[in-house]
């Protein structure tokens, strides 16, 4: 399942240089994640590092774009290979 940032974001940068996906990009007032290039870090790291990086634990999973690990790892390889 893709990550959602929530309205608790401060804005502070740190997830967007982590993000290896380019998913992440400042909304109309905070971060937000574009569920279509979000993996979960699956390909990359063994956890999300926007997660590790949050200072305030605003990232979570989306509930409205619910994805297997497979499909993540197919969504990973359909942007890298």
């Amino acid at each position: 399942m893709a990550l959602l940032i929530t309205e608790e974001c401060i804005n502070c940068d740190m997830c967007v240089a982590e993000c290896p996906n380019d998913a992440i990009s400042l909304g109309e007032t905070y971060y937000q994640i574009n569920h279509a290039r979000c993996t979960e870090c699956i390909g990359h790291y063994d956890e999300p590092s926007c997660v590790q990086v949050c200072p305030v634990d605003c990232i979570s999973p989306d509930p409205a774009h619910r994805e297997s690990q497979a499909q993540l790892a197919d969504k990973y390889a359909q942007m890298h290979y």
